[in-house]
């Protein structure tokens, strides 16, 4: 064919999304594999959201409700926000998008770290923007260099804290120094994904930043149900902002983009923290163990805030992640994030733990890495 093709868009290369695991097993012949790689909540849903889900099945002949007004008030008293500050999205990567549509045109400057999430980089790059890239420092944000990095053309900063994929928290002084550095132009969007994992004291006041936004750049925070509500498939996330922020965002997003047995799963998470807690407790008990565990066989983890953790291996991670997809073990290689001695794993369940350190055992001796 030779439909032109802008060049912003032609040098855009697709998101790579993890390989499914009846995928990997054909591929390597094996079988009852666990996966360790993509951040997932090993403890599933809760059980009302299943059955929320289930009844409401013989709806799907009806449009959702295209404010999820439930929704929106539920997480509203859940956080303590106003509902006009929360905007939903298919996903967080969703209200990613909102943003860089609202606030970002050919030539605007948007500030992303490396590594991070690649889908920021991906937003901008579809709207012909700039996306200028600050290596991480010590394996966090470089916040005085990002502070830097500012122009009269940056638009947005995005920031995951944690961030993924080293698991590492901004401290809430060192933010709040950073917000005071940054002109009030520019919006800076906190990717808290993983944020329900960190102890509340550790937290960023992100509802103060955004009430209180006289001498500091309007702060979006990004959260999702995918993490620790073990909501991934249904793709429920959500933005807290300025209402004003809030209703710009609403122009450029979709109507019914929050599909009606998300809404009804999303809403029963919601009634059920008990579950919610249970997640957050296991995780943090069995991050614990996997750390004492694989410090034992000689590797170095890095500490973490999230439910997953870096581990240096001590040599060539893709080739010990290739081992271990032998043992039915499926882990992540951050060689291609620049650690090419670590790989990111998912805290599992104990059962799947107990094995994936067993493999890990196996293939460092077999690999000749470091030794128990």
């Amino acid at each position: 064919m030779q439909i032109p093709v802008p060049q912003h868009i032609a040098a855009i290369v697709p998101y790579p999304p993890g390989k499914p695991m009846d995928e990997l097993e054909r591929e390597y012949g094996i079988t009852n594999a666990i996966k360790l790689a993509s951040n997932e909540n090993p403890w599933g849903p809760s059980p009302k959201a299943v059955k929320a889900i289930g009844e409401m099945l013989h709806n799907l002949h009806r449009y959702p409700d295209g404010s999820s007004y439930s929704l929106t008030e539920a997480i509203a008293r859940w956080i303590g926000a106003d509902p006009s500050e929360i905007v939903l999205g298919n996903g967080s990567n969703e209200v990613i998008e909102f943003l860089v549509k609202a606030f970002v045109g050919t030539g605007d400057a948007v500030i992303t770290s490396h590594p991070s999430f690649l889908m920021y980089q991906k937003f901008v790059q579809v709207r012909g923007g700039e996306n200028v890239v600050i290596p991480l420092k010590d394996m966090a944000h470089d916040l005085e260099a990002i502070s830097a990095a500012v122009t009269d053309r940056t638009r947005l900063i995005f920031i995951d804290n944690p961030n993924n994929p080293t698991g590492t928290l901004i401290e809430k002084e060192a933010f709040d120094r950073f917000l005071s550095s940054l002109p009030q132009s520019v919006i800076v969007v906190l990717d808290e994904a993983y944020v329900d994992f960190v102890v509340p004291a550790r937290r960023i006041d992100v509802l103060g930043c955004i009430r209180h936004p006289e001498y500091i750049p309007a702060v979006v925070s990004l959260r999702t149900f995918s993490k620790a509500f073990g909501l991934a498939g249904l793709r429920v996330g959500f933005g807290v902002m300025h209402r004003e922020v809030a209703s710009l965002l609403h122009r450029v997003r979709q109507p019914f983009n929050i599909n009606l047995p998300a809404q009804a799963g999303a809403l029963a998470a919601l009634d059920d923290m008990a579950h919610y807690d249970h997640t957050l407790q296991a995780t943090a008990e069995e991050r614990a163990k996997l750390s004492e565990a694989v410090t034992q066989l000689g590797c170095t983890p890095y500490p973490s805030h999230t439910n997953f953790f870096l581990i240096d291996v001590g040599g060539d991670a893709t080739r010990l992640y290739e081992a271990m997809l032998y043992k039915g073990v499926i882990v992540r290689s951050m060689k291609a994030y620049g650690y090419p001695d670590f790989i990111r794993i998912t805290v599992g369940t104990a059962a799947e733990n107990r094995r994936f350190v067993a493999a890990l055992a196996e293939c460092l001796q077999e690999l000749s890495y470091v030794r128990p």
